[in-house]
Parts: structure tokens; sequence; C-alpha cells
């Protein structure tokens, strides 16, 4: 049978999403994003200084860390206190491997930013709507930075997008919600530029194997979805 989205959406269509700039005052940068019902603060923080290993390099440094509320999800998750789960480790990774990819370091000169991504509400996509608002808040404190005279020139380099893609009862669909998530044979999260070039690609079968003609029609739905999400964030940032 296929499957139907509850929410009414067309395969190849992205939830309802929006960008609010200076959702909190404190940091340099903050964007509450929302993707459907994913609901991402991305807050960006710069200091001085960098790790060990670029000291005196005049590179600067970026990190991510990544988090979920305990009342993110339906039933209560417990605070991760001492140590963090791998899977938080891996998707903190993933969002800083990604940002760095919009920014020159070398014209951060030795400050670290660290992007914060603190999961308010969680219907799936939470790394991807993380990597999304995370560059519409990087790119926010960059050109504070840049107009209050920090840095001489702004270290943007090319906007940054994310998107999941999923195989369910044999069609491909863009934007998975949570129930289509844990259903999907397949599922890919997709990080591209402004150039539509790939940053990373996360892709497993769940159960069984993929051809090669579904991971392009999986990668061919991204590209499109990530499209929509670029220019969302032009917008947002051109307000």
């Amino acid at each position: 049978m296929p499957w139907q989205r509850s929410d009414g959406r067309k395969p190849d269509q992205l939830r309802p999403h929006h960008f609010q700039l200076d959702f909190t005052t404190s940091p340099v940068a903050s964007v509450l994003t929302t993707c459907g019902n994913t609901k991402v603060l991305c807050t960006v923080s710069v200091q001085p200084g960098v790790p060990n290993f670029l000291v005196n390099s005049g590179r600067g440094w970026l990190t991510a860390e990544y988090r979920m509320l305990p009342s993110a999800t339906a039933s209560r998750q417990p605070r991760e206190l001492l140590k963090l789960s791998g899977r938080t480790q891996e998707i903190q990774r993933l969002i800083g491997r990604s940002l760095r990819a919009a920014i020159d370091l070398e014209a951060v000169g030795e400050r670290t930013i660290t992007v914060d991504a603190d999961v308010l509400q969680a219907d799936a996509g939470t790394r991807t709507a993380a990597i999304t608002g995370g560059y519409v808040a990087l790119a926010q404190a960059m050109e504070k930075l840049h107009k209050q005279g920090e840095l001489a020139v702004s270290p943007l380099l090319a906007p940054v997008a994310a998107v999941s893609v999923g195989f369910i009862s044999g069609e491909a669909f863009l934007d998975l919600d949570y129930p289509e998530d844990v259903s999907a044979d397949v599922d890919f999260n997709v990080v591209m530029n402004g150039k539509l070039e790939l940053i990373e690609i996360q892709g497993t079968a769940e159960a069984g194997s993929f051809t090669r003609q579904q991971m392009n029609q999986m990668l061919d739905l991204a590209e499109k979805g990530i499209q929509e999400l670029l220019a969302s964030q032009q917008e947002t940032l051109m307000r």
C-alpha cells in the first residue's frame, strides 16, 4: 500500500519551515529554527583563543554542541550530564563539520566560534534543522562582528543547509517527520552548500539494501529541498 503522509504533503514537499532571528539576546546571534513540529534553538558565541593545535596559527576554530531537552519528545529523556551518548557526539561533530565548510577560519583569526543547537521539540530532522538554522545564526553573528569592526572582512564563504530523505513503501520522500523516519526502509541526511555541492551524506538501509537508482532519487529530492531552504535562509538574513 502506498505511504500516505499524515500532514497531506506531497512526496517532494518540505515541512513548513521558519527562522526567527534574535530569539534570545545574550549570544552574538540566536535563531529559533522550526521545521514542521521540530524546533531547534541555534545560538552562536565567539570567544578569544583557539584549541592547542591551532595556537599561533592565525586560524580560528568552529565547534558545535548539540543537546535535546528532556521534554523534547513525547516520553521524557534523561539529561546527558557526565557522559554524552554516542548519538549526541556524532550529531554535534556533523554540525561542526558542516558549518566549518561555510566559513574562512583564517579570516576569523584566533577566535573560537561555538554553535549551540538545543532541541526544544523533536519530530525528526533535528540534526538537519540544527545545521540549516545554525548557518543562519552563524551568518548573522559574522555580519554583526564585521559591521562592528571586530573582523576586517566577512569570513562567510557559502551558505550551508541540510535535509533528510528516505524510501518508504518503495517511494522516495523529502523531509521525514517522526512516523516516516521510523517507517523508512532507507534514510539519508544530506548537507550541501550554496552551489549545491555535497558536504556530507549520511545514509543507510534499515533493512535489506538500496539501489544506485534509489540513491540518485533521494539525492535529487534532497537537492530540491535544499534549494528551497537556501532561499529561505537568504530571505531571512536580508530582512
